[in-house]
């Protein structure tokens, strides 16, 4: 699996955790889904990813988004 791919796959996850808190505990996690939504959008400006930084450190290999 590439970096490009676990940062899609955590991105999906955590919006459905998100979701998920926001329906059964508060609805103020919607803040969650909103800063992971606001993350992806300024990723794809920036090409700068906290979670791809973490992955390549823990050493999973590079993709061609996020090198």
């Amino acid at each position: 699996m590439s970096i490009d791919r676990a940062v899609l796959r955590f991105a999906g996850v955590m919006i459905f955790l998100s979701v998920a808190l926001t329906l059964w505990v508060s609805p103020y996690f919607i803040w969650f889904t909103v800063f992971i939504g606001a993350n992806l959008l300024q990723s794809s400006f920036t090409g700068f990813c906290p979670a791809a930084s973490v992955f390549k450190a823990i050493g999973v290999r590079k993709g061609c988004a996020f090198e």
